[in-house]
């Protein structure tokens, strides 16, 4: 069977794999269609509020709770967990290059590895050369959001098929089983795990009712399944640590579900981006396309913010990102293309660090360029880099510090800047 989608953002969705299998007026009937288990999937607590309460209906061949104990992981993992406590906070600004791709048989789940973190977000990497064969994970701990930078993932999931490709974006909701496949030799890229409240969409506020990230453009994936009865090895990240157990069948087995808890993609091409029309380079906060809301108003536990193709029109402005010290913490990627406020050093693949109040900007080279520049309109093409904004300080593991991909001389891009000239 093949996957299919229904757009919107956050919808209550009705979907069957086959006709008949979903309840009609009911939840949990006495006698589920086909002899089907009934079972909901709870993303919130039971009494949260109707507007932020997040659960699906899901019609299974076998019940989730069909399964032995769960063992300690056995194989090596690069993962690590809040409070990402095993170095000491970095105060530096740090970049590393991409992630190399594996020699050795490597899937997804093997082929993550953490860069850092805080209470709130995991920032993880991964690469890998082939599918999860007979493999299914899930996470425990907080919804994934998998950033593709190289090759295409088929993400078959619990609630359908979830299809993505560089300059799209996945996000699976905490608990949700799944497996990635490859669609090509293979792929690399970046994960956000959020323990906060879900992704969400931002609000618009004086932008009005249309712009950023439109709801229509976000894809949940129709009802699909599989009838398979082989040994299957469940993955689960519970507390930071790996467990497995194995089960004799495959546990993407929902028949039909319904409800507003589910997988769902993104194309970033189609981000309506806002910017000035008139003088100075507005504040990133414009081009989020998902945040995580904190107790704080205004105040991300984690933004997702990208920074697509868009015409730079600005009179009298240095156009590129500003000097600026935040009290936000953000980690940067690249998808492809070029940044521009980075000439060198900043490549597909990799991602740079800058926490709370690290003064950071354009590099010399492109401060030069910026300054010298003729001000006419200009298009920055055939480029998406994003950044996971964090308001918690952002503490990079052991790995990020020690790993060889550092780029040791980052701080060198902001050396000789020379004096400014004051009249006497």
């Amino acid at each position: 069977m093949t996957g299919s989608y229904i757009p919107g953002f956050g919808n209550h969705v009705a979907t069957e794999a086959v006709p008949g299998a979903l309840p009609v007026g009911r939840n949990s009937p006495q006698r589920v269609p086909f002899g089907l288990y009934a079972e909901q999937l709870s993303g919130s607590a039971f009494t949260a509020p109707r507007a932020e309460n997040k659960r699906s209906w899901l019609y299974r061949m076998r019940p989730a709770a069909n399964h032995p104990p769960f063992k300690a992981y056995t194989r090596p993992t690069g993962l690590r967990h809040r409070p990402f406590d095993e170095a000491p906070a970095d105060p530096n600004r740090l970049r590393w290059d991409p992630l190399p791709l594996p020699t050795e048989p490597t899937d997804f789940i093997d082929g993550l590895v953490s860069i850092a973190g805080n209470g709130g977000v995991g920032v993880h990497l991964y690469a890998a050369n082939r599918s999860m064969e007979r493999r299914v994970f899930f996470n425990a701990d907080g919804e994934l959001l998998i950033v593709p930078e190289q090759g295409g993932l088929r993400i078959a999931t619990e609630l359908g098929l979830v299809e993505v490709e560089p300059l799209h974006i996945a996000v699976i909701p905490r608990g949700v089983r799944f497996r990635v496949e490859l669609t090509g030799d293979a792929a690399r890229g970046y994960v956000c795990e959020n323990y906060g409240a879900p992704f969400r969409l931002p609000d618009l506020g004086p932008i009005g009712s249309n712009g950023l990230a439109n709801p229509r453009d976000f894809e949940t994936p129709g009802a699909w399944f599989e009838d398979i009865d082989e040994p299957t090895e469940l993955v689960q990240k519970f507390e930071g640590a790996l467990w497995s157990t194995t089960i004799d069948h495959s546990p993407l087995d929902v028949v039909a579900w319904h409800g507003n808890l589910a997988p769902y993609r993104y194309d970033l091409r189609r981000f309506n981006t806002i910017g000035t029309v008139s003088y100075d380079h507005p504040d990133p906060s414009i081009f989020t396309v998902l945040t995580s809301p904190s107790e704080v108003a205004g105040t991300a536990n984690c933004d997702f913010v990208i920074f697509p193709p868009r015409w730079m029109v600005a009179e009298d402005t240095f156009r590129p990102p500003w000097f600026h010290r935040n009290v936000m913490s953000e980690y940067m990627g690249l998808i492809t293309g070029a940044y521009d406020a980075k000439a060198g050093g900043f490549t597909p693949g990799g991602g740079s660090l800058h926490n709370r109040m690290s003064g950071h900007g354009p590099d010399r080279s492109s401060y030069e360029t910026a300054i010298a520049a003729e001000l006419k309109p200009h298009k920055i093409d055939a480029t998406m880099a994003f950044m996971f904004e964090s308001r918690s300080v952002l503490r990079p593991t052991r790995f990020a510090l020690e790993s060889p991909l550092a780029q040791l001389d980052y701080d060198d891009c902001w050396s000789g800047f020379t004096k400014a000239k004051l009249p006497r």
